[in-house]
């Protein structure tokens, strides 16, 4: 079965830096697009990064360009999304997102918190 493992997140200052990493297992990683979506207290989920199969056709959510990168390791079959100069606002409980035989599936997130 199709299983995503988020790690990486924690505590940060703001201006600072993490880098998240998304495992999965129980279909073929390289043949699929890839995503990270977050969720903040009290907002929808949104998503933030989009990254196609073999890691071209990149796309960013506009609050995030510039200062997140997206990229994946096929052979390893591992997401990441390195996030810098994060801000106050990026707190929330990051996902990742694949869309596999017409079912969304989704790890279990992981927290991240930046702090003023």
């Amino acid at each position: 079965q199709v299983q995503l493992v988020e790690s990486g997140g924690g505590l940060v200052r703001s201006e600072g830096s993490l880098r998240l990493s998304c495992a999965a297992s129980g279909f073929t990683f390289s043949n699929y697009p890839m995503n990270w979506y977050r969720q903040a207290p009290g907002k929808e989920r949104e998503l933030v990064a989009s990254i196609g199969s073999s890691g071209s056709r990149i796309n960013f959510a506009d609050s995030v360009k510039g200062r997140f990168t997206v990229s994946r390791d096929n052979a390893k079959n591992t997401l990441y999304l390195q996030m810098n100069s994060l801000k106050p606002e990026d707190t929330a409980i990051y996902y990742c997102n694949v869309r596999y035989l017409w079912s969304n599936y989704w790890g279990q997130g992981t927290q991240v918190t930046v702090s003023s």
